[in-house]
């Protein structure tokens, strides 16, 4: 048998039937010794008649007290011990889910440093790109005789980035009204001309201080991508590509989430007998599951995560469950969204 829980289990059932036996025979002893007493009444009652009886009685009475003696060692030597065994089990149990759980935790951890890696990365191609020549040039020369050229030309570029960035569904370049003006796969996703100047992205993008400077915002669904899961980065375009230049507009590009998130929550190092009873996810600042091992509940489900006020951690839900988590560390001059990585652990399933 390999599994602790049921060993312990195990322990806890045979104390139970222990003392439940020698209590047992406790009451048929109490029994005996009554009767053995009222014999020994009835022999005096009898006289000499009741003589025989009596011998019957006494040795009657003899055995009982000799098995209340013995009743009361077992009960002091064997249920004692099982005892002290079934304490240590438990002990052993607890340090087991503590062990299991710090590791989650220390998994939760790493799963959400991963994370922080990569869009930390994103938001360095948002600020980099957006000092790229024919990105610049199709804002600057917007109201010229140029401006469709340098636009078509804008959207090759974009069009070769995104052949050699594979993790982006879609680059836009908008202009400082908000409109569309160029975008990388304009034959999949038309989005040239349309308004984007009312997105949270597009304004905050726009009052950004330099080019050091980026908009990160948390994943969603957007339905110019054909309702893709996108992270969306963004930043200003200045002019002349420098650091303090005015602003001509934004440069948006979008992070394809799912696949990505997906590579990682299910790329956790786990065992085959783990994973059968274990789910990792990532987690918004909201507790709203935003990637999950089992594809189940993204956008839709709400995490309560105990965090109690602390970054790492675990505990052990009502049904069992172990929940570790860790919270977003951030890398570099990516801080993090408040995000956590989870992960929940059932326990084993006794054999």
């Amino acid at each position: 048998m390999s599994n602790p829980q049921a060993i312990v289990d195990l322990t806890h059932e045979v104390k139970r039937l222990a003392t439940s036996k020698i209590s047992d025979i406790n009451d048929i002893n109490r029994e005996t010794t009554f009767l053995a007493l009222n014999a020994l009444i009835e022999a005096a009652r009898a006289g000499d008649a009741g003589k025989g009886f009596a011998v019957v009685a006494n040795q009657v009475k003899h055995v009982s007290r000799r098995i209340s003696e013995i009743t009361t060692a077992l009960n002091k030597d064997l249920a004692g011990s099982l005892s002290t065994l079934t304490q240590l089990g438990d002990s052993m149990i607890d340090r087991l889910r503590s062990h299991d759980g710090q590791r989650c935790a220390d998994l939760a951890l790493n799963m959400i440093d991963v994370i922080d890696r990569n869009l930390y990365e994103r938001s360095c191609d948002v600020r980099w790109w957006a000092t790229d020549s024919a990105v610049v040039e199709c804002l600057a020369a917007r109201d010229s005789a140029d401006a469709a050229a340098t636009a078509a030309h804008a959207a090759e570029r974009l069009a070769v980035i995104l052949d050699s960035y594979t993790v982006y569904r879609d680059l836009w370049v908008v202009d400082e009204h908000g409109a569309v003006i160029a975008s990388g796969r304009h034959a999949q996703y038309p989005v040239r001309g349309q308004q984007v100047g009312e997105t949270e992205w597009f304004k905050a993008a726009m009052k950004t201080k330099s080019g050091a400077d980026y908009v990160a915002t948390d994943v969603e669904t957007l339905a110019p991508l054909r309702n893709a899961q996108v992270a969306t980065y963004a930043t200003a375009i200045r002019e002349g590509g420098r650091a303090n230049g005015r602003v001509l507009g934004v440069l948006v590009i979008f992070f394809d989430w799912a696949p990505q998130a997906g590579a990682v929550v299910k790329g956790v190092r786990l065992s085959e007998e783990e994973w059968s009873r274990t789910r990792c996810m990532i987690v918004d600042s909201s507790f709203r599951v935003i990637a999950a091992s089992d594809d189940k509940g993204i956008f839709t489900e709400r995490f309560r995560l105990q965090v109690e006020g602390k970054k790492t951690g675990y505990y052990q839900a009502l049904d069992g469950t172990v929940v570790s988590f860790a919270a977003t560390p951030g890398y570099e001059t990516y801080r993090g969204l408040g995000w956590y990585g989870v992960i929940c652990q059932k326990p084993l399933l006794h054999d």
